[in-house]
């Protein structure tokens, strides 16, 4: 490999081809630095170039490459065979697996969403409330006066997240009422805000109260174990009305075929749409179910079909 330097790219090459004893075909050539007349005589620039002679393949002997050729046949040759040998043995390994595969399959469903069929392998066929309905029916068990403890310590429950949640936006800069927390049911508290800013707390689409609700839920429910029912100038009241006359064709659909499922819902509404179905259909299989995207809709069908 040699570096060259000349007036033209021209004068490079020729000088590379001397100086390496072929012509200027064989050569293997990278450009440095192409030639630049400057200006007025000022940065002129020579060509630079990085030359080598490029081997071919009839400049080998032809002892050596009738070699070269049998080596390569040979290893092809070993290599087929090792392949050939490990498919076999992969093939007997994986025998039973392939059995368990197939009657797995037999057993794929479909699900429609949306109007749209998708394999079950796209849905998570898992309820997400089975921890909510197991604690819910312990709770259901207790006798009355286990309920006046469970009163007494919801109560206690809601005086300190009241204290504690109007310390919090005292410091905001939002105009609002004193934070109301008062026990809703058993496992529940409802949180409400009122005065001229709260409508702000709620944002476009509801995006802020989303934030808040996840926010004040994650709070009270790891330092509290307990629910969150959070109202924001009726936000969550108009929210149920819309979720209510949406559920009439959902209605009208069990009613005729026994099973039906709901559009995608998001945030509050899916705990809004499934607290009325179950008040609904006390007979019936009612569950949230997601998509592999975490999308939840809701299924209603009966419970030999769920």
């Amino acid at each position: 490999m040699i570096k060259i330097e000349a007036k033209t790219l021209e004068e490079a090459y020729q000088d590379a081809a001397s100086l390496l004893g072929c012509s200027v075909t064989e050569l293997k050539v990278e450009v440095v630095q192409s030639p630049s007349a400057g200006v007025l005589g000022f940065f002129k620039k020579n060509a630079i170039i990085i030359a080598i002679k490029e081997i071919k393949e009839k400049d080998v002997s032809p002892k050596e490459n009738i070699s070269k050729k049998a080596e390569k046949k040979a290893e092809t040759k070993k290599s087929n065979v090792e392949k050939k040998v490990e498919q076999e043995e992969e093939i007997v390994e994986t025998k039973p697996l392939k059995k368990v595969k197939k009657e797995t399959t037999k057993k794929e469903t479909h699900t429609i969403l949306n109007d749209t069929i998708m394999p079950a392998s796209f849905v998570n066929i898992q309820d997400e409330d089975d921890e909510n309905e197991n604690e819910s029916t312990y709770l259901a068990d207790y006798d009355d006066e286990e309920d006046e403890v469970v009163d007494e310590n919801m109560a206690s429950i809601a005086l300190n997240v009241k204290k504690e949640i109007n310390e919090l936006f005292n410091l905001t800069c939002f105009n609002i009422d004193e934070i109301e927390v008062k026990v809703f049911d058993e496992n529940t508290l409802l949180i409400e805000f009122k005065g001229n800013d709260a409508a702000l707390l709620i944002g476009k689409e509801g995006y802020r109260y989303k934030a808040l609700s996840y926010m004040v839920f994650n709070w009270v429910n790891s330092k509290y174990q307990v629910q969150l029912r959070l109202e924001i100038a009726e936000f969550l009241k108009n929210q149920e009305e819309s979720v209510s006359r949406y559920l009439e064709t959902v209605y009208e659909n069990v009613d005729r075929d026994g099973r039906a499922q709901t559009k995608i819902l998001d945030g509050v509404l899916i705990q809004i749409a499934l607290k009325e179905l179950r008040d609904r259909y006390h007979d019936k299989y009612v569950a949230i179910r997601s998509t592999r995207d975490g999308m939840k809709y809701i299924i209603i069908n009966d419970y030999h079909s769920k």
